[in-house]
Parts: structure tokens; C-alpha cells; sequence
């Protein structure tokens, strides 16, 4: 079947039409990554007037650095955890949502109305809701035994900052696996369900590896938020504390050099972090990709 090709009247209306979208991407990622490169082989005085070229020095540092490696470890189970509950939550309220017949919409509409809180609202939510001494959750905790102080408790504090994350992310996996559900042809399911299969083994042959590709978009696209999107979160409810117990990459990257006024480190660390998102978008299109079943 012959497909009808796009022409346009003018040859300079295609770039002009992209033009806008190059333009912002330039601006506001280009050139500031590429700023960050160019400063992280640099060394700045303390006023600010004058550079000087260390090469690989800030890099070598930061490997040597405890506090660094730490970060790492930390970040790593911070985005481990956060991913895993926000789309395995997800996941099972939209199952739920996607059995309803009726109030069907009312339910989605609802559950996608944490999206549209900002990180840093949703990180004060997650704090009062925690707080020690106002919080309700400290004092449902006491009868259980637990002691609640996530300003004191690093364990706590981490507790916090994934239960906030994880929260605030919900809502954008439940929308894209609602639609992979809907997606998913009822006869399949019908059939299944003649030759016996129960609910659960019908969900787990049949429909779960229809799913695949959204949950392989879903995994790449929750990685890169816990990486980068949560530093509002954190900021809001720990600031990284206590005792940099939920200091993660992203948030060591604006405390070393918004506060600490290290900029070649700075920009040395939120390179290595690039770099760390993108080789793990590229293990998973390596090789997880090929279990996802098109």
C-alpha cells in the first residue's frame, strides 16, 4: 500500500517548526551540561575572578572520598526502593481500577491528582505527616513500639524520603499501566478463563507479559526520576540529614556547590551522574529489552 509522503511548501518550514523546541533544548540543557563539563577540569578562587585548569582532579577526589561512596550506596537503595513501590502500588490500583464497571473515571481522576503536586509540596505533606511531635503516623507508631524521629533516625529519614517519593510517582505509573490494561484484548483473558485458569495465573501468563513494554518505559522513566526529580522532596523533608543519612547524588551536587561553594566539584559529580543515568539506560535497553515482548 503506497503511503502518501508529507511535502512541504518551503524547504526552511521544517526547521522552522522544530526551531523553537532546538532552541529551548539548547539553551536550557545543552549549554548548561556543557557548562558543567567545562567546569568540572576547573578550579575557581574563592571570589569567583579567576580559573585555572586541574584536568581530572575533581574526578580523582571524589572517588577517594567516603562521603561520596556513600552517596552512591545510599542513592542506589533510594531508587531501588522508590521504583519498586511506586510501580508495584501502581500497578495494583490500576488492576483494581481497570475491574471496576462503574466510578471507573471518578477513581482514575482521583488517583491522578497527586501528580500535579509539586515535589516540594509533596515532601511538606509527607513531613507534617511524619513529624514527631504533630505528625499522626509518630503517634500511630507508638503503640507498635517505634519510636519516630526521622530528624534524629537516619533510618527514618530514608523511610520518609522514599515513602514521599514514591507517593508523589504513583500516579504518572497507575496512568500509563491503566491504559496497558485497557489495552490488553478480553478475549484473551476469556479464553484463559474456559480452559480454568484462575484470576491470578491468568494476570501472571497472559496479561503481565502484555504489559512489558510499559513497565520497561515505566522502569527508565522512574529511574531518571528518583536520579534527578526528587531533589525537591528531600530538600523539604531532610535537607539531607540527619547526618547526611539521605544525602543522595543529586542532593550532594547542590549542597557541595550551592553551599559549599565547591562549583569544580560540583559540576564534576553532576557529570559522573549523567554519565551514571545514562549507562543504566543503556543496560536496560541492552539487555532487560529483551525480555519485553512487543
Amino acid at each position: 500500500m503506497d503511503t502518501k509522503r508529507t511535502v512541504f511548501p518551503s524547504q526552511g518550514l521544517p526547521y522552522l517548526l522544530v526551531a523553537p523546541q532546538l532552541i529551548i533544548t539548547i539553551i536550557f540543557f545543552i549549554w548548561p551540561a556543557g557548562q558543567a563539563v567545562k567546569s568540572s577540569f576547573e578550579r575557581e578562587d574563592p571570589f569567583g575572578l579567576s580559573t585555572s585548569f586541574v584536568g581530572l582532579l575533581h574526578y580523582l577526589r571524589l572517588f577517594q572520598e567516603p562521603d561520596y561512596l556513600a552517596s552512591v550506596g545510599r542513592t542506589a537503595l533510594f531508587a531501588l526502593a522508590v521504583t519498586l513501590i511506586s510501580m508495584g502500588l501502581a500497578l495494583v490500583l490500576a488492576v483494581a481500577v481497570n475491574r471496576l464497571i462503574r466510578a471507573g473515571t471518578a477513581y482514575s481522576t482521583m488517583l491522578l491528582w497527586p501528580y500535579a503536586v509539586s515535589p516540594v509540596v509533596a515532601g511538606i505533606l509527607w513531613w507534617f505527616i511524619f513529624n514527631s511531635s504533630t505528625g499522626i503516623l509518630p503517634y500511630m507508631l507508638e503503640f507498635f513500639g517505634v519510636d519516630w524521629n526521622h530528624q534524629l533516625n537516619g533510618a527514618h529519614a530514608m523511610i520518609l524520603i522514599i515513602v514521599a517519593a514514591s507517593w508523589k510517582q504513583i500516579s504518572y505509573n497507575f496512568l500509563f499501566f491503566l491504559a496497558g490494561l485497557q489495552s490488553v484484548p478480553q478475549s484473551l483473558n476469556e479464553a484463559a478463563a474456559i480452559d480454568g485458569a484462575g484470576p491470578f495465573k491468568r494476570f501472571w501468563t497472559i496479561v503481565f507479559p502484555l504489559l512489558s513494554p510499559t513497565t520497561f518505559f515505566l522502569m527508565i522513566v522512574n529511574l531518571n526520576y528518583t536520579m534527578f526529580d526528587t531533589f525537591g522532596v528531600i530538600d523539604a523533608t531532610t535537607a539531607g540529614g540527619p547526618n547526611q543519612a539521605t544525602n543522595t547524588l543529586v542532593y550532594k551536587v547542590y549542597t557541595d556547590g550551592y553551599i559549599g561553594l565547591n562549583l569544580g566539584s560540583s559540576s564534576a559529580q553532576s557529570v559522573i551522574l549523567m554519565l551514571f543515568v545514562i549507562l543504566l539506560t543503556v543496560i536496560q535497553f541492552r539487555y532487560v529489552e529483551r525480555r519485553v515482548q512487543y
